[in-house]
């Protein structure tokens, strides 16, 4: 795919939620948004702004009230519910504030979930959680429960989750919330790394010095898109 192709496309996106009222809660208000392929985009906004209900539609666990949305140059406003899953599952990796690993099971077993999922054979769902645990450094607690690994740790097997299905985007909620500064900056520098491997990710922060480590910050506020611009002073820079 080429570097300049939109992996996502939002054209004119609406959200309504149905209320006791006729008009409804009005989400996002005619979104255009393009991402490209390799990409490492921030998009900020208060609470209430819209930035999660967008993150829901770009992730394809939402749809669309009204407007079209392009993943991969294939429309998938309309798709059903098992279409999205399928989608969610080979397309989109997900990190999350709440990291959503099962805290009984090894670090290795949560990162082959979503292979399962995907019926993917024993052997190679092991080969491919290995590969990504060693991307992430965490090959050496493969084996550890993942109640028994530190905050840091836990996301950075989150993100080889993520990875192990080689999705198109990654999209990460709030994906330092829950975790001390210097933590989150540690975080924020392997997405940064991650993003120069080739993969495109967008993270949903209400933080400016987490928003700083990506190359381009969107701004929503009221469902609307406030200001879109590349950022001069990405924190980190190369490597």
């Amino acid at each position: 795919m080429s570097a300049d192709y939109p992996v996502i496309s939002l054209q004119d996106i609406n959200k309504i939620y149905p209320m006791e009222d006729e008009e409804g809660y009005h989400a996002l208000k005619n979104i255009n948004l393009d991402i490209k392929t390799g990409e490492f985009v921030a998009i900020m906004g208060p609470s209430g702004s819209g930035k999660s209900t967008l993150m829901h539609i770009m992730g394809a666990l939402d749809t669309p009230t009204a407007g079209k949305y392009f993943l991969m140059g294939k429309e998938i406003s309309s798709y059903t519910d098992d279409q999205l899953a399928d989608i969610r599952n080979q397309q989109i990796g997900f990190v999350f504030q709440s990291f959503n690993l099962l805290t009984r099971t090894t670090v290795l077993a949560n990162v082959e979930r979503p292979m399962m999922y995907a019926g993917i054979k024993s052997g190679e769902r092991n080969k491919r959680a290995i590969e990504a645990l060693g991307r992430v450094g965490m090959l050496e607690k493969a084996k550890n429960l993942s109640n028994k690994i530190s905050g840091g740790q836990i996301q950075r097997v989150a993100i080889a989750r993520a990875l192990v299905m080689n999705p198109a985007i990654i999209l990460a909620d709030e994906p330092t919330g829950n975790l001390d500064s210097k933590t989150s900056h540690e975080i924020m520098s392997f997405f940064q790394e991650i993003n120069r491997q080739g993969h495109t990710i967008v993270v949903i922060t209400h933080e400016n010095d987490i928003a700083a480590f990506a190359q381009r910050i969107i701004h929503i506020r009221d469902g609307q898109i406030i200001s879109d611009q590349a950022n001069q002073h990405v924190t980190g820079g190369s490597l």
